[in-house]
This record gives structure tokens, sequence and C-alpha cells, in this order.
């Protein structure tokens, strides 16, 4: 398997906003929420006017030159707060894989230079929210995330990068 990895531009728009939908936890019997959800304000901040803001950074994943996963991040301020809201300096990430490619360790590697990128760009910590019945869950634990908030259903949780 061919795996690039590169930085988001402005040009994956189109993609992060498949990338957000996907992002979205259905539970498990759900039926599927409409594509239009990436639509709503709480929901499309993390992705309108991606790369106009100085704080916006992410990665995306190739297989063979075909997208098949993003993770991104974004600053909110305490008036525009996102759902895994810490505070001003803490940014806020969104992580998708395309179906096909799941649980074939490309979330790990796309969150390890995540991780690595947010580092180098002088942050201490990132955050998400993520809901306690989604199989993430676990996944962000095993990464070092903890919860720090948030709602009982619906968890904040930290990963201490320094």
């Amino acid at each position: 398997m061919n795996i690039n990895l590169r930085p988001i531009t402005p040009k994956d728009r189109d993609f992060l906003r498949q990338m957000l939908y996907l992002s979205v936890f259905v539970p498990p019997g759900a039926a599927p929420y409409d594509r239009s959800i990436v639509q709503l304000p709480e929901i499309s901040k993390y992705i309108d006017g991606w790369g106009t803001k100085k704080d916006d950074f992410g990665i995306i994943a190739c297989i063979s030159g075909v997208p098949a996963g993003a993770v991104w991040a974004r600053l909110f301020g305490e008036s525009g707060k996102g759902f895994g809201f810490v505070d001003d300096k803490t940014p806020e990430l969104v992580i998708a894989i395309m179906e096909g490619f799941r649980n074939k360790g490309l979330g790990k590697m796309l969150m390890e230079q995540f991780f690595l990128m947010a580092i180098e760009r002088g942050y201490r910590k990132v955050s998400l929210s993520v809901d306690k019945i989604n199989p993430a869950f676990r996944f962000y634990q095993r990464l070092g995330f903890v919860t720090k908030g948030g709602t009982d259903q619906s968890p904040t949780m930290v990963k201490v990068l320094m």
C-alpha cells in the first residue's frame, strides 16, 4: 500500500466536507444523517473558509493517489467554541477515514504525524469531542487522550503533546 501524507490546502475543501460528514458519529442501528448536516453552523465551522485562518492545519492521507482520510484542527474562541473546546490556545481536531480504509492503521499514522505538526506549531495539547459509544473513544484513549469535561455521553478529550 503506497501511503502519502501531505498538508491540507484550501483546494481540499470538498474532501474536508466529505470527511466532516464521516466524522459525525451515527449510533449503531440509527439511520445515517442527511449530508446537509455539515451545513449546520455548529458543524460547518470546522471547515468553513478552510485555510484562511493562520491556525488552520492538518494532514490528508492518500493511498495510491486517492484521498483516504484526514485529520485537521482549528482554534476556536470562547464565543465560537466547538464541541471539544478547552481554551483558546488548544486546537480542536477532527479526524475521519474513508470506510474502505478503516482498521488498517491509517488513523494512528495520521494522528502521530498530526501530533508532530501540532508540536512544530508550538501547541502543547489538542482536544476533541467523541461519543462514548463510538469505537473511536477507545482509540483516542490508546493514543493518550484523557477526558477533561464535556458530558457523560460526549466527553471532551485532551492529549498533552509536550
